[in-house]
């Protein structure tokens, strides 16, 4: 009875020189997965006992090498919305909070009032330093008469002027303290963070508001410096907000100043085209440029 026979296995001559193949074509593809899809072309390509040529596997990567471009050559960047401006209100003077007319999340607009401090003591003595301003004054007219009727020696009006001096220095201390008394709004916008309470002392230094213009939002990002040979501020660009699942368009604005030679990347800052009202800071998403 005919049988087919068993198709021969490569002689060990072949395996080696198949073997070696493999470890070259692994060399060229990194990573761990790129080494088997190597070898599994090289043995597929081994030509079979007697000489039959075997069918050719397609190496998807040769055949397509766009699936090997790292992210940053797609030019697929992610990006966050940041304010332009931002500060930390911090409390200038030791005191007790008498008021905090924003809550946190509120709108306040410039030159509001955001922190007022309870200053009794402060001004207390603000009241004694001019009350002494005014006996100061008063003994240098007595003074300046008696230089004109020559009953007062050069000497003692000179004091009488340096104590005026003295006193109109005090009295201007006193009242630089009762104007750090008050905390107002130095540009439009909402309260990020409240960190104090009402009727809370707090330190000179200490944290007391986050605050932001949410009115100018920007982008901000990082990407390959090798943009920088066609990059330029005013050119177009489009950004995927996720929590909007919409797309936007925007503007470079600002390059970085510095490529950071770890990752070769340089930050940019982007703007986008009008003001939505639904864009906040801290959102994130997706930005695609393309050479111009």
């Amino acid at each position: 009875m005919h049988q087919k026979p068993f198709a021969a296995r490569p002689k060990a001559g072949t395996l080696l020189r198949h073997a070696a193949s493999c470890k070259t074509a692994a060399g060229r593809l990194a990573g761990t997965g790129a080494l088997l899809l190597a070898c599994t072309v090289a043995w597929a390509q081994a030509p079979a006992a007697g000489g039959a040529p075997a069918r050719t596997v397609a190496d998807p990567l040769l055949a397509n090498p766009a699936m090997a471009l790292p992210a940053t050559t797609r030019q697929e960047i992610r990006a966050q919305l940041t304010p332009r401006r931002y500060t930390t209100i911090a409390a200038e003077v030791g005191a007790r909070i008498k008021s905090l007319p924003v809550a946190e999340a509120g709108a306040f607009t410039e030159g509001q009032l955001l922190v007022g401090f309870d200053c009794s003591v402060q001004e207390a003595q603000r009241d004694k330093a001019r009350a002494e301003l005014d006996g100061t004054q008063a003994s240098l007219r007595a003074n300046q008469r008696l230089a004109e009727l020559n009953s007062v020696g050069q000497l003692e009006l000179d004091l009488a002027r340096v104590s005026v001096t003295r006193a109109q220095a005090e009295l201007a201390t006193h009242q630089a303290v009762i104007d750090k008394c008050t905390i107002k709004a130095p540009f439009p916008g909402r309260v990020a963070e409240q960190k104090v309470r009402e009727q809370q002392f707090v330190q000179p230094g200490q944290a007391m508001l986050d605050i932001l213009d949410d009115t100018s939002l920007e982008l901000e990002f990082l990407v390959p410096s090798s943009w920088l040979r066609w990059l330029k501020p005013g050119q177009a660009l489009k950004v995927t907000i996720d929590e909007t699942r919409k797309t936007y368009n925007a503007r470079f604005t600002r390059i970085g100043a510095k490529v950071d030679p770890v990752s070769q990347s340089i930050k940019v800052a982007a703007t986008i085209d009008g003001s939505p009202a639904e864009l906040v800071a801290g959102m994130s998403g997706r930005v695609v440029a393309a050479p111009q």
